[in-house]
């Protein structure tokens, strides 16, 4: 082979592992292992700082008892209770943000309510001494857990777009039974299935119309386009 033809061939293989690292199947593969990596490491330090927050909270609920006294005992339940209500909602919208769902103004009250309750009852005790240091190092874990609740929430919507992205830059078409199946072709098969019971979701575009992972997001928010829902 002289050197133009092995360029020709190294151009072929260059060409053929973009093509495969550019699908939008394989981009939201890595973008999914990605997701879980975030989700990990968010959760991990969202837990680590509830669980420091619980002593102070116990602290604050229990000033004035005596010591395994059954209020001594209660006081332990308290940061369980709100921790418990703020994870649920936060599992909740792991889901949601997933599939880029909002959820109602109360979900997000709900959620700053229950870190406010945190942020005060580590804090108050602290404020009440006027104990600067104490003050900043009861505030950290509480604004830690604050700001990875936001952020945790808008990275799963991103890396959700950016899946989307990934497979509206490729051509809506896919090849099926020896001919090109396109966008228009799959939103048809779509529209004859669905029916006003149905919640159009990227899933059940899947199923209804055996389409790409990639392509199923689109064809959803085709659909609800059309007919209005969600």
């Amino acid at each position: 082979m002289n050197r133009a033809q092995r360029l020709a061939q190294d151009a072929a293989e260059a060409a053929e592992v973009r093509a495969y690292q550019t699908d939008p199947d394989v981009v939201a593969l890595r973008i999914e292992r990605v997701r879980r990596q975030v989700d990990w490491m968010c959760w991990s330090g969202i837990v680590l700082g509830l669980a420091f927050t619980m002593t102070n909270v116990q602290g604050f609920a229990s000033a004035g008892t005596r010591p395994g006294s059954l209020p001594w005992l209660a006081a332990w339940v308290l940061d369980p209770t709100v921790s418990l209500v703020l994870l649920a909602i936060l599992r909740a919208e792991q889901v949601t943000a997933r599939y880029q769902v909002r959820t109602g103004v109360w979900v997000r009250r709900a959620k700053w309510f229950t870190l406010a309750a945190t942020y005060v009852m580590n804090t108050w005790t602290s404020f009440a001494a006027g104990e600067a240091a104490a003050i900043v190092l009861h505030s950290v874990p509480p604004l830690v857990v604050f700001v990875a609740v936001e952020a945790i929430t808008d990275l799963r919507d991103k890396l959700t777009d950016a899946v989307l992205v990934a497979a509206e830059r490729r051509p809506a078409q896919q090849e099926t039974g020896g001919r090109r199946v396109l966008f228009a072709d799959y939103l048809a098969i779509a529209r004859e299935s669905w029916t006003p019971d149905v919640e159009i979701t990227p899933a059940w575009v899947r199923r209804a119309t055996g389409c790409s992972r990639g392509l199923s997001p689109r064809l959803a928010r085709a659909l609800r386009s059309e007919v209005g829902n969600g």
